[in-house]
């Protein structure tokens, strides 16, 4: 059995969070939620209540909201850092986005802190077509996506969390920075086929030019921050073929395959959440 250790999981009801919430619970651990609904509640916009949570903790994965890409999550960065080192946390497990250079500069702040680190690079995850931005389309039964021909090498949260709990339970992944990845490179016509005959139903997918697709999203009155991050995503991220690359990162960590797209679909099929 693992030393029993004080963790915080900033984004704890997340995609990866409450995954690695659930994990360290079952290795006994000592969990504490980062999130706006819990008490005390950890905000990125109230660093001035970051203390409290940090209080008691030795480790900390970070999740950050909407994505380390954006204006302002730099700042924040900093900040949690400096408030760790005041804090006396040991690690911090830091989740990052593959192919992001404004990222990167979020995780050299992490490698300089003098506090032990992993970083965690993920690529594209299996469940934004479940549980994000691509689901209501593909239950409308019609997908209309930018950057048609980019090939993704989509990882799984199952995955993700995973590694993240190897990386704040073991010191052997100190310093060290896993770039995760799924098995297999998907279109996203790849993508959707593959949805389409797992529930079968019919789904059609459409290219369309990015910049129509932010209009549409501005004419939807989303969230400027929100348009910003996915022109950024697909043009920056999706536009570079470096992100196509495959690793075996998470077999090295893991010791086992990552999970292939196919049986994430299979699975998510089974919970009827694309037909609703």
């Amino acid at each position: 059995m693992k030393n029993k250790t004080n963790i915080l999981v900033i984004g704890g009801t997340g995609k990866t969070g409450r995954k690695v919430v659930n994990k360290l619970k079952k290795e006994n651990q000592n969990v504490r939620i980062g999130s706006r609904n819990v008490s005390p509640s950890f905000d990125w916009q109230k660093p001035e209540n970051w203390a409290n949570v940090l209080n008691g903790m030795d480790k900390v994965y970070i999740t950050f909201q909407p994505d380390l890409a954006v204006p302002g999550a730099l700042d924040a960065i900093e900040e949690l850092t400096r408030q760790a080192k005041k804090s006396n946390i040991k690690k911090l497990v830091l989740l990052s986005g593959k192919g992001e250079r404004e990222a990167e500069l979020c995780e050299q702040v992490i490698i300089h802190s003098e506090i032990d680190y992993t970083i965690i690079r993920a690529s594209w995850f299996n469940q934004n077509f479940s549980e994000s931005f691509f689901l209501d389309p593909i239950r409308e039964g019609f997908v209309a996506l930018p950057q048609a021909e980019a090939k993704v090498p989509y990882v799984d949260t199952d995955d993700i969390s995973d590694v993240a709990v190897e990386a704040l339970l073991n010191n052997e992944h100190n310093g060290k920075i896993y770039q995760l990845t799924g098995p297999r490179l998907l279109t996203f016509k790849d993508v959707i086929q593959e949805i389409s005959e797992a529930t079968g139903k019919p789904i059609a997918f459409t290219p369309i030019a990015l910049s129509a697709y932010t209009n549409v999203m501005k004419q939807q009155d989303v969230p400027a921050d929100y348009i910003w991050l996915i022109e950024y995503l697909f043009s920056e991220v999706l536009g570079d073929m470096k992100n196509s690359e495959i690793t075996n990162d998470v077999e090295k960590v893991l010791g086992r395959k990552a999970k292939d797209f196919n049986q994430y679909v299979q699975e998510t099929a089974l919970t009827g959440i694309w037909n609703n």
